[in-house]
């Protein structure tokens, strides 16, 4: 199988279902932006310590690539049968919200940025969540997305916030508490 089809060398490309897009379309933007948050969190996972912790990484990089299908089917002519996202999903998210909270201590303040590599790259991943769940966000305005998807990428980001946390007391560093000027 060659990797180049040409296809897409006139600025379009197919959802699945074979309808064609542009490349600067929204969908096919939401779609890039979550590969780009399932790249942003294999460099995390690679800056992670915890077995554990890159065992999820590595099941969330799976969701990530279903949310990227379901994003790339085209509701109305798709026929294709794509991995389903479910409520099991996001419970198991916020179980492992949950479970890190109870490590850490109760937060006081806005958090900034940094403090060891994988905690800078727990924040940049999260950036990049949001910014998948507002293109989501947009693109529900525009037309059908499975409703799972704003929930789990919000949960997402949660989870990777207080990963940030969790792994910054791992490595034993401090927190940086914003302190705004007065």
């Amino acid at each position: 199988m060659k990797i180049y089809t040409k296809t897409g060398d006139s600025g379009q490309t197919s959802l699945i279902g074979g309808t064609r897009v542009a490349k600067h379309h929204l969908r096919i933007e939401t779609y890039g932006t979550v590969d780009e948050l399932n790249s942003n969190i294999g460099m995390l996972r690679d800056h992670l310590t915890r077995p554990d912790q890159q065992e999820l990484m590595q099941e969330i990089q799976d969701r990530l690539f279903t949310i990227g299908a379901l994003l790339a089917a085209d509701p109305d002519k798709s026929r294709m049968k794509i991995p389903d996202l479910n409520e099991n999903d996001i419970s198991l998210l916020e179980k492992n919200i949950d479970l890190m909270n109870s490590e850490l201590p109760e937060l006081k303040a806005f958090i900034l940025p940094g403090g060891h590599p994988a905690a800078s790259w727990c924040h940049l991943a999260r950036c990049v969540c949001r910014r998948c769940e507002r293109m989501v966000s947009h693109l529900a305005s525009e037309t059908e997305v499975h409703p799972l998807i704003l929930i789990y990428l919000n949960r997402l980001s949660d989870y990777l916030f207080v990963l940030a946390r969790l792994v910054l007391k791992d490595h034993n560093c401090n927190e940086i508490n914003w302190k705004p000027r007065t």
